[in-house]
């Protein structure tokens, strides 16, 4: 059995040519806080997200799917209208009882879910 402690960290790719485009996206759109990366031989950069990490690497551009990762917040509400006012692509979520939720495309193709448990 593995007993589990939490996670640890995320990983979202881009394509090589808009690291830089991403890592914009995602400390000035989303919010997020670098933080130091080790000297790997590949790119990246990584962020701070509450107790956990996301990693942005590089590999060439997939098709859109479902593949997603959820995020709980403290305002879903605020993080919708912050997130719109930056034009980003929204996917809508089907209802689930006890939680308000939506999904975003990030400009490279990446799906986020967000919610907040409401019960």
């Amino acid at each position: 059995m593995i007993n589990f402690k939490r996670a640890d960290h995320i990983q979202v790719c881009v394509p090589l040519e808009r690291l830089e485009e991403a890592m914009i996206f995602y400390t000035d759109v989303v919010g997020l806080q670098r933080i130091e990366r080790p000297a790997f031989k590949s790119k990246g950069y990584w962020f701070q997200i509450a107790d956990i990490q996301l990693h942005l690497s590089t590999e060439d551009a997939l098709p859109r799917t479902s593949r997603h990762t959820a995020f709980e917040v403290t305002d879903i509400a605020e993080a919708r209208r912050h997130l719109e006012s930056y034009g980003v692509e929204f996917w809508e979520e089907p209802i689930i009882p006890g939680r308000t939720r939506f999904s975003f495309i990030d400009p490279f193709g990446n799906r986020m879910e967000l919610l907040q448990f409401t019960v």
